[in-house]
């Protein structure tokens, strides 16, 4: 074997290997690899030639072999030049040929040029980033309320730069947990939040302050709930500071919410630790409402929960407990509220029981105290002022949390 040969084969293993290696790094197909390469090198290849002509590209993707050639069909008039040729023009080439055969002509790739070559490279390199993006993209947007962990790669305005390894991801700085403070080269964890397809390409958006980024941690710190017999219904957060998550199990010999707390708190610690200590409020869920808000408020002691509708409850909880009960500018009630999806209008007994008979069952039924005081003393009011009330009264039942008790929580 000659030297020549011997250099060939060895370029062929060169080019198997680095399509192998492309493939493998970029995880996209191999067709669409060799595709994009044949694509390059017929571009390379007519730009070396000038003028226009059919160029065709063969890949042999286990040797590695590559072949560039021109290819004319012979004809005796020429309609068009870049697919034929005259029979006169091809005998001059090659004298045997006759009219409907194929002029076929290789071309040494080593004579395109440093023109050409470029021109091949930009083409192969564009195509493989289009279809990294495009695989990128589909492959994050299945993978929305996935864990993923990172590495803190730059810090902006706010905003954390997470490198995932094939992408990397924007940590917002309203999806952190405010209380954090990260630095460069450190790992973090996060949920992937969205995934946007922009001019520059795919943007995976993580969080660290979603519902759902609670809950993929406790599926990992807690076996019960990975392999499904503790299940979680609901997940409410103020990221940072607490949160509130139920949880059920189909299995009556489970305890859900002793699985999530584990042997003497670890498993529940562990993910305190991750957020920055944040409180955890493990409820054991349950359909029965009033049962479920003495849960939610444990150890607050609730005396009464009444419905008014389908979107809004009273609670009468013990005088002593009712600021621990609405909680530090109203978190604690808020959290419920958002928990059992209710809106929560929040009484201690004494108070309760101090209001008279009509304005007690005003509240009950979810009309406002002054309309039951004004019927009580067997007064109308004018047309225009109960218009007035009754707008007044809507705006009141939109609020979750009453200004009256956020107020007696702060005093």
């Amino acid at each position: 074997m000659n030297k020549k040969a011997k250099a060939e084969i060895a370029k062929g293993l060169d080019i198997a290997a680095a399509l192998g290696g492309v493939t493998k790094e970029k995880s996209i197909s191999m067709d669409l690899v060799v595709d994009s390469l044949k694509d390059a090198l017929v571009s390379g290849a007519k730009k070396y030639l000038v003028k226009p002509i059919n160029v065709e590209a063969k890949i042999d993707r286990e040797k590695g072999a590559i072949e560039v050639y021109t290819r004319q069909t012979v004809v005796e008039i020429v309609e068009d030049a870049e697919k034929q040729i005259s029979l006169d023009e091809a005998r001059k080439i090659d004298p045997d040929l006759t009219i409907g055969d194929e002029l076929i002509e290789d071309l040494d790739i080593e004579r395109f040029g440093r023109t050409a070559v470029q021109t091949a490279k930009q083409v192969v390199v564009q195509r493989v980033r289009e279809a990294e993006r495009v695989k990128i993209f589909a492959d994050f947007s299945d993978r929305i309320g996935e864990l993923v962990t990172g590495t803190v790669q730059q810090i902006d305005r706010g905003n954390i730069l997470v490198n995932l390894g094939r992408t990397e991801a924007m940590l917002p700085y309203r999806e952190q947990i405010r209380r954090e403070r990260h630095r460069q080269g450190e790992t973090i964890r996060a949920c992937i939040a969205d995934v946007k397809d922009n001019v520059k390409g795919p943007q995976v958006l993580i969080s660290r302050a979603c519902p759902e980024f609670l809950a993929r941690l406790f599926e990992i710190e807690v076996p019960e709930i990975f392999d499904k017999t503790v299940r979680i219904v609901k997940v409410v957060r103020d990221p940072g500071h607490r949160s509130k998550i139920a949880v059920t199990t189909s299995d009556e010999r489970v305890d859900p919410v002793g699985a999530c707390v584990g042997m003497r708190g670890n498993r529940v610690q562990a993910i305190v630790r991750e957020l920055s200590n944040e409180r955890i409020d493990i409820v054991n869920w349950t359909p029965e409402i009033s049962l479920l808000v003495r849960r939610v408020f444990s150890p607050a002691e609730i005396r009464r929960v009444h419905e008014v509708d389908e979107k809004r409850i009273v609670v009468i909880v013990r005088e002593e407990d009712l600021a621990q009960a609405i909680g530090k500018e109203g978190q604690n009630i808020r959290l419920a509220s958002r928990l059992i999806d209710r809106e929560i209008d929040m009484y201690g007994d004494d108070e309760f029981n101090g209001l008279t008979e009509d304005q007690r069952t005003a509240i009950l039924e979810g009309r406002s105290q002054e309309s039951a005081a004004a019927k009580s003393d067997g007064s109308e009011a004018p047309v225009e002022e109960s218009a007035a009330a009754e707008g007044e009264q809507s705006l009141v039942e939109e609020v979750p949390v009453s200004s009256r008790e956020t107020g007696e929580a702060q005093a």
